[in-house]
This record gives C-alpha cells, structure tokens and sequence, in this order.
C-alpha cells in the first residue's frame, strides 16, 4: 500500500510532468525546449571547480546535456549551481555558441586525461551578485524539480525572469571588495552596447560587465543619475527606463506634497478658531513661519490633534524619503567616478593591445617571403615522396579531423588525399609493408579500438582487425615484422598494456605488458628493441624510460630523462633517441633530450623555438621535422620547426598548413 505522502508526492510529480509537456518533452537529462523557448541555462559546478569556471570563462556539463547546450547562443541568461553549498551565482551570459569540447581538458588533474564536462559554452558576467540559497530560488524554477534535490537545467523565459528578479547585484563602489577573479570576468575589451543597438527581441538588459554598467548610467545621468537602484539593472529595458522616469516623478511628487501638505495646514489654521495651536504644533514638526508665538488662554482644550499628528506622520516620511534619496544620490555619484576611472583604464589596455597587434603583424610581415605555402588540389601537385611526410587526422581548432594530407617540407606545400573513413584524433600510426596503419585514438567524444590501413599507390584505405579495446593516446612501433600498440588510455584508466598485430593470423595479441602505465606516451623502434618514454600513469607525468628486448621477451629500466613529459614525441636520428616537448605537469615545454644506448644516459639538447604538445614529428634526410601541436589552453602552434645536429632549430614556415594537433604523423617511405 502507498501511503498517503507518497501519493501526494507522486501527484505533485505527475503535475509537474503535465505542466512540462505542454512546452516541450522531458527526458531524464532534460526538458527538450526549442531554441525559442529557450530562456536561459543552470550550469553545475563544486567548490573544488568553481574557480576554474569563472577564471576560465567557461561552463561546461556532460555529453547527454548537449542536446540543448547547442542551442545556447550569444547573450542568453546563464546561471552556475554550486552542489557544494546548494547555492546558484549569477548573473552570467553566453559569450558563444553552446560547443562540444570548447577545452578538452577542462577540470581534470593537470590537463591529463579528457573532460567529464564536454558540453561547453564561454560566459561572461552580465551582472554580478549575491548567490542565492536554494531555498530562496527553488520555488521560481519548482517545475524543474524531478526529484527532492535534482532540477532540470533547462528554463524557460518566464522562470528566467523569476531567477534574474530574486538575484541581488553586488553594489561596486571606491574601497569595495571584491573577488579578483570575478572581476576578471568582465569583457572591458569590447565597446558597451548602446540602446539603440540593442536587438528588439533580447528579454533582458545586456550588461557585458561594469564598464558597459557605466555606459549606460553615464547615458541617462543628466536627467535621472540618483533615481537607478542596482535591482533594476537587470530589468528588461521598457521596463528599466520606465522605472526611472517613475522614480523621478516620484521625487517631484514628494517635493510636491510637502508643499501641498504646507499650505493645507495653513489653510486650515487660518479657518480654525483653534489655528494658533495647530500652527504652534505644526511649527514643532516643519519650518513653517509662525504669525503668532503664543495661543489664547482656555483654548489648548479644544484642540483636535489628529490633523497635526498626520501631517507630523507624512512630513517625517517624506523628509527621511528625501534623505534617503540624497544619500543614493552620493552613492552613484561615487560609483559613476569609480566606473569612469575603470573605462579609462579598461580604454588604455585596448590602445596597448592593438599597439601590441601592430608590432606582431610587422613581425609576421617579415616572414612573408619564408613561407611558400601553396595549397592546391591532388591532380596540381606532384611532391617528391623523399622529403614529404603524411599528416593524418588531428583537430584545427575547429573541426575533428578524417583527413589525410601529404606536406612537402621542400615546397612547404600540401597535398590532400583520400581521407579516412572516420574522424580520428589521438590515434598512433606506423608503416609495414608500404602501407600506413592508424590505429586507435578517437573523435573527441568518444575512443576508438578500430584500425585502418593507407595503401599510397591506389590512394585507399582498408579496414583491419580491431585493437582488444578503445584506447586513445597511445604509442607504436614496428618490431620483428609485427605492429606493437604500446600503452594509451580510454578517459578513465591509463593502460600498461601491449598489444601485437600479427597479419599471418589477422588479430591483435596481447603481449607483455610495460613495468608502468603510460598514457600520452610516445615510443619508437630502435635496432631490434622497442623503447617507451615518459606519459601519465593515472597520479603523475613521468620521466622513467623503459626497453623491450624481444629476445628476452621482457621490458627493463633504462635511465630516466631530465623531465617529466606526456605528449610529447620521439624520434630516432643517427641511431639515437631524440625526445621532444611535451607537458611537464605544470606547462608545456620546448626542451629536448637525446639518449645515446651506448653511453646510456639523457643529454639535454637544444630546445625548440616553442613549446608544444600533441604535436607530429618525423625524420627526414637526417632532419627532425616538427608540426603544430598545442602550445598552451586552446592555443595551436602554427609553425613548422627543423633540427640538424650541428646546426640547431630554424623555424621553416608559419601557415595555416600546420595550424593542427592531436595529429599523427610518418615520413613518406619510412620503414
């Protein structure tokens, strides 16, 4: 039997699921409304990734939000749930369009491994303010409540309203505190919207930060500067200016009945027999000129003082009214020279900024007639397979990548061929038999146990026999005619693990696996043995170096590098090992170290001209070539960098053709 509280829950929730169908269809992750019913969006966070979701100036949710985290557009209300201590900040708005994977890496441990929240969208503050308790916002969004403490995300215009109205603004003023990291949201860089530019259909007022606050006070302060409270802010814009003209007639309403009030008690004194005590009384309470100082004996009796008294009652009112609006009237006075003196500031960092453009565009003029780039169709070009090398897959700061590309370092110029036949990042590739073999690696959602081979005489791919699981950066070789996947990761674990194809039998075979789990890892072939260097182990970026001997069939020790390293690269040059760049735990570095199997120790070597992860390199006429890569956050190296012992690095070209990571690469006829 149900109890009488559980019926009653039950039904509450079958109303509430009622009420919400008539809009749109609920699922378990969200309501489903259309783009225009859309008013505004909760994001979620915890006191452990609050921080990073404001200095960021970016939200994020998990995979199954995106069905309506793409609807997010410019300027839409936003709002951030702290699970920690239940309390909802805001006022944020989107600065971009809801996107999949804006920071791939966004709250995890030192950028190690990919993020939880992929559903993402870049804020900026519209207005800031107290956070709310949930127990003051629950009731304006309680059709949202699918469980005691659960809501959907999604809100409609009207409880975007409810939540904007119960925020209170944080008053800014000279000698405020306030956190440094919300300040460092507001987007001074950009002018401040005027009234006019405003789009018609927008519900609310857009305040990109305290600058544009300004703006718009600054816009009606000759006729009303005193009579804006920080509340209505965040009013829609009919409403704001309607509310201010309200207030300033409301100031000349008041002066208005003090001197209506004034000369009604005149009136009624001069008419009284009694006026000469109701003007002594009214002398006590307003400054009111007094005809005689001193009442007719026998009189005080008579006197009814209820009018004195309410008249003594109004005046009082209005005089505190008065004050009270005097004092406002300070306040934003004050405020208004704080925000003028933050628009000068905010005025000179853009004339930095673009003084700051100008020189870099002179430096980028300079190298103008380095680079050579042609990009042309595959029937144009004929590159020379010598001194080229396959780039394949990756991401270009806009899109995931199927493509498969032929660079020719020479020419500095591309070639496309036929792409793969599916996106593919993060993945590892070796050459057997003439043929180029991807594996692994995955789309940026989700990862990948598929393999695939380049035939490069017909220009086509052939699907192979599948790794034993999904796994994304990893690392392999050839070794004894047979291809090794070397360690790697699925977002959730990092893999010691090995695996070996083996196309006699058509399958992978697990092998002996590594001493150490190795996640963003990188490993080559070196006369008869398989070396693994550095990676992520699920704790740490590692610098311990391992050795597969296959006659021994065991892995063993080998000295450790200088530095921790994870995605970072290596390559073989004049029968030594050359490691480069890489993300040391804190930031992504340039240095280079060579390890001489003779001598069995790592040297520190030349170091790039930038640094850089996730990068491609390969050897070419005894030449280290490097390709793109990331340099920091969303940040993608555009330049193609040479080494030649002897002669150090030399920065080739700067193009859009290496504007690419997450690739993969293999000099073209690499055994």
């Amino acid at each position: 039997m149900m109890g009488p509280g559980k019926k009653a829950q039950n039904s509450q929730y079958r109303r509430r699921q009622s009420s919400l169908s008539n809009s749109a269809t609920t699922t378990v992750f969200g309501r489903n409304l259309e783009k225009n019913q859309l008013g505004g969006v909760v994001f979620g966070c915890k006191n452990n990734t609050i921080r990073e979701c404001l200095s960021k100036q970016l939200f994020g949710l998990p995979t199954q939000h995106f069905s309506y985290v793409k609807n997010i557009e410019p300027g839409l209300p936003l709002f951030l749930f702290n699970y920690s201590d239940r309390k909802l900040h805001g006022i944020f708005e989107a600065a971009s369009n809801g996107k999949m994977s804006i920071d791939p890496y966004g709250w995890t441990a030192n950028g190690s491994e990919r993020t939880q929240y992929p559903a993402q969208v870049q804020i900026r503050v519209r207005l800031q303010c107290q956070p709310l308790s949930e127990d003051k916002f629950r009731h304006a969004i309680a059709d949202n409540y699918y469980n005691k403490n659960l809501f959907w995300f999604e809100l409609d215009h009207a409880q975007t309203s409810k939540l904007i109205s119960l925020l209170t603004p944080t008053a800014i003023v000279p000698g405020s505190s306030v956190p440094h990291h919300m300040l460092n949201l507001a987007n001074v860089s950009q002018p401040p919207p005027s009234y006019e530019t405003l789009r018609e259909s927008e519900q609310f007022t857009v305040l990109e930060s305290d600058v544009e606050q300004y703006a718009h006070t600054s816009a009606i302060s000759e006729s009303a500067e005193n009579d804006s409270t920080l509340d209505e802010d965040i009013q829609p814009l009919d409403t704001h200016l309607g509310m201010l003209e309200a207030k300033q007639d409301e100031k000349n309403l008041i002066f208005l009945k003090l001197k209506q009030l004034s000369l009604n008690s005149k009136r009624q004194n001069l008419s009284s027999p009694d006026y000469v005590n109701d003007t002594a009384a009214a002398n006590n309470m307003c400054p009111i000129e007094k005809d005689n100082s001193e009442a007719p004996a026998g009189l005080e009796k008579k006197v009814d003082p209820s009018p004195s008294l309410e008249y003594q009652y109004d005046i009082t009112q209005l005089v505190q009214e008065v004050k009270e609006l005097t004092a406002f009237k300070k306040m934003q006075t004050e405020r208004n020279s704080y925000l003028e003196q933050k628009l000068k500031e905010a005025l000179s960092e853009i004339q930095h900024l673009r003084d700051r453009c100008t020189l870099l565009e002179s430096a980028s003029n300079v190298m103008t007639h380095v680079e050579k780039t042609l990009t042309k169709s595959s029937r144009e070009l004929h590159l020379d397979h010598k001194d080229s090398l396959f780039l394949i897959g990756g991401f270009d700061g806009e899109s995931w990548l199927p493509s498969m590309d032929m660079y020719s370092t020479s020419q500095n110029a591309i070639k496309s061929l036929k792409p793969m036949s599916s996106i593919r990042s993060y993945a590892s590739v070796v050459q057997f038999n003439g043929d180029i073999y991807v594996f692994g690696g995955g789309n940026g959602l989700v990862w990948y146990d598929t393999v695939e081979s380049y035939n490069p005489i017909l220009d086509n791919w052939t699907l192979c026999p599948a790794l034993n699981q999904k796994k994304g950066s990893l690392s392999g070789a050839v070794l004894d005619k047979k291809i090794f996947a070397v360690g790697g990761g699925n977002g959730v674990d990092c893999f010691s693990d090995v695996e070996m194809l083996d196309l006699d039998i058509g399958r992978w075979i697990t092998t002996r696996s590594m001493l150490e789990k190795r996640f963003a890892l990188a490993a080559v072939e070196l006369n008869g043995a398989l070396y693994a260097t550095g990676g992520f182990d699920g704790n740490d970026y590692l610098n311990s170096a391992e050795r597969f001997d296959p006659r021994e069939h065991s892995w063993s020790k080998i000295p450790s590098m200088n530095t921790r390293r994870g995605c970072h690269s290596l390559v073989v040059l004049n029968e030594k090992l050359y490691t480069l760049g890489g993300f040391d735990g804190s930031a992504m570095v340039p240095s280079l170290e060579v390890f001489d199997p003779r001598l069995g120790t790592w040297m520190m070597g030349e170091p790039m001209n930038h640094p850089r992860g996730y990068f491609a390199a390969a050897v070419i006429n005894e030449s280290i070539f490097v390709i793109g890569g990331v340099k920091s956050g969303d940040n993608i190296v555009d330049t193609v960098e040479n080494y030649k012992e002897g002669q150090g690095w030399q920065e080739t070209c700067r193009t859009s053709v290496a504007k690419r990571c997450f690739l993969s690469a293999i000099a073209c006829g690499h055994e």
